[in-house]
């Protein structure tokens, strides 16, 4: 089967400069406990919000009621660069729903289901891995937990992609930057989900000065769609892990028998997630079940 891996790129109007987020901050709910619902495993829809409705993960309930998913990530804001320094971006579509918790978001986390923004890079040199100081990583920092406070998000994804280091002249990585980086998230975010997907120089710069991003993240996972493969994030147990990663769009090549197959591992293997990318509109409860029936012992039935 081909693997295959994210390839858009994500432009837009909208932008946070390191001032902050400016006037009218919306009133919304602390973000929620992230804990799983007992010991499951935890389903994960990534939705490209420029394509496909984040609503679509609402639609899938299972046997006794509950979601067919745990979380629900807004695919994606940006890590660009001003010339300076490294700003936070959101594009028009993902402003939208953000703009428009009420409709996208509540919804969802009425049901249970976690909902966090994934940060991604856009090409302009700026990433997870090459803050220059500890410094910069913090104020970074700063502008992502103000966008997840003030939506009444769960929390958020990383996702070191489309960064071209060294573009712009921005530097090239470093040993310490992502560890700093996630360490201050943490300590800003500390009851929210921080989620890592395992690519990029991020991916090779897990551990700083006795600091490790395993022990700071609650679940990383393979960024490969359409496998299962093990990733090496020191500090984090595999019940936080998640191997399996398919595609359930147009040419991603999921099939219910290899779904099923990914998920059937996942449980064996004692893995914690199990990732989808770009849930369709319209009945996909075929491979969806194909998951949630090894998962969680029951069909997934749309809504």
């Amino acid at each position: 089967m081909t693997l295959i891996n994210r390839r858009t790129l994500f432009t837009g109007v909208g932008g946070l400069a390191a001032g902050g987020l400016g006037a009218g901050v919306l009133a919304g709910p602390a973000a929620a406990d992230p804990t799983r619902r007992g010991d499951r495993i935890a389903s994960v829809a990534y939705i490209e919000v420029n394509d496909n409705s984040l609503l679509n993960v609402g639609h899938y309930v299972l046997d006794d009621g509950g979601p067919g998913f745990d979380i629900a990530v807004i695919f994606a804001a940006n890590i660009n660069y001003d010339g300076e320094q490294a700003y936070l971006h959101l594009n028009e579509n993902v402003q939208h729903v953000l703009d428009n918790v009420d409709t996208y978001v509540r919804p969802l986390q009425q049901m249970g289901i976690k909902v966090v923004l994934s940060v991604l890079g856009n090409h302009q040199g700026a990433g997870f891995a090459n803050f220059p100081d500890k410094r910069a990583a913090d104020q970074f920092a700063q502008q992502v937990t103000k966008v997840v406070r003030r939506y009444g998000l769960d929390g958020v994804d990383l996702d070191d992609e489309w960064v071209e280091y060294g573009a712009n002249g921005t530097g090239q990585p470093n040993a310490f930057s992502f560890v700093y980086f996630v360490q201050s998230l943490r300590q800003r975010l500390p009851n929210a989900l921080i989620t890592f997907y395992v690519i990029g120089p991020s991916a090779e710069n897990q551990e700083y000065d006795g600091k490790r991003v395993g022990d700071m993240v609650d679940y990383a996972w393979n960024p490969y769609y359409g496998s299962f493969r093990d990733f090496d994030v020191p500090g984090l147990p595999r019940s936080q892990y998640g191997a399996a990663a398919v595609d359930l769009g147009p040419g991603g090549g999921a099939t219910p028998d290899h779904v099923r197959e990914l998920a059937e591992r996942t449980v064996a293997e004692g893995c914690g997630a199990f990732v989808t990318y770009q849930l369709q509109e319209g009945d996909q409860s075929e491979l969806v079940s194909a998951f949630t029936e090894p998962l969680y012992g029951s069909p997934a039935h749309i809504s």
